[in-house]
């Protein structure tokens, strides 16, 4: 009889989604369900990449300005929300695709656009020109050169489906890491009242040198952040987090906002929200599902919205 088995783990490493995935689950050590995570997540990143020629998103791109193309429910209940959120105009657009390419920050090729480059790409850009049909499940980007891109949200939404099959399996804590995507899986059993510790990345350190810490209960929490991919012209500073409302990198004195939301999924949106406003909303998290955030500056400056506050 194994002492403490609620403290026992299983840890697996995996690549996909352009990073490493880290799948902590306590109170077993039986590995099998950590197999079944990898392979769900490998499932969806083939039907949401675009970082392929073929998946379930590109059979959309490929087919822009020519016809509607069909596709699974999971392509399509994603694909209807991320052009939801990207009608509300708040920062966040799917179809941003085509000015990121121009900018290439972060990549070999990195170079600031001409103007009328970037006034020629942001036409294609509208997601009111994306036609979708519930009956059908069908979606068609009615410009050609027009591009949907998931990887905005997809890891939240992957992060939630993953924490589906652990519940499923009976799993009462864990921790899915998706590359810094956070997703906290019941009460931790490292501490009596059950809470887990997120630290928050210093803007001016390397990955892994945190600049505060939280103590929380079951949430998600992820980052939007300007420091690790930036492009450096005549002494001016580009990051990679591009507006979509002008095609150029948003203007603001935060370096990075982390939120703290019920689901994955939420926790990716309301972090693009909050990063474009660049600073705390009022009435935020009158919604239930919202639990906090907390804005660094490039100060340094540390500000912890609703209740979350330091360790």
């Amino acid at each position: 009889m194994i002492k403490d088995l609620a403290l026992e783990q299983v840890v697996g490493h995996h690549h996909a989604l352009g990073t490493s995935i880290t799948l902590q689950i306590f109170g077993t050590q039986d590995r099998s369900l950590l197999k079944k995570s990898f392979d769900l997540i490998d499932h969806y990143e083939d039907i949401f990449t675009v970082n392929r020629d073929q998946s379930e998103v590109m059979d959309i791109n490929h087919a822009s300005g020519d016809y509607p193309v069909q596709v699974s429910s999971a392509v399509y209940s994603l694909v209807k929300l991320v052009v939801e959120k990207s009608r509300e105009n708040f920062g966040f657009n799917a179809l941003i695709g085509p000015v990121v390419k121009l900018w290439h920050i972060g990549f070999k090729g990195a170079h600031v656009p001409k103007d009328e480059e970037i006034k020629d790409k942001m036409l294609m850009t509208d997601s009111f020109k994306v036609e979708l049909n519930d009956q059908d499940q069908t979606v068609f980007l009615q410009m050609k050169g027009m591009e949907l891109d998931l990887g905005g949200i997809a890891k939240g939404w992957i992060a939630d489906r993953i924490r589906d099959l652990w519940l499923a399996y009976g799993v009462e804590a864990g921790i899915i890491n998706l590359g810094g995507n956070i997703l906290l899986v019941g009460d931790s059993p490292k501490r009596d009242n059950g809470k887990w510790v997120i630290g928050i990345q210093d803007p001016k350190e390397p990955r892994g040198d945190n600049i505060t810490s939280v103590m929380v209960g079951e949430c998600s929490a992820v980052t939007s952040g300007t420091y690790e991919r930036y492009l450096v012209v005549d002494g001016h500073k580009y990051h990679h987090l591009i507006d979509p409302r002008t095609g150029y990198p948003v203007k603001t004195n935060l370096a990075g906002v982390t939120t703290f939301t019920k689901t994955s999924v939420e926790a990716e949106i309301e972090c693009k929200r909050l990063f474009f406003v660049g600073h705390p909303l009022e009435n935020w998290h009158d919604n239930p599902d919202r639990i906090g955030a907390i804005f660094v500056y490039n100060d340094e400056h540390v500000e912890y919205d609703n209740f979350i506050s330091k360790k």
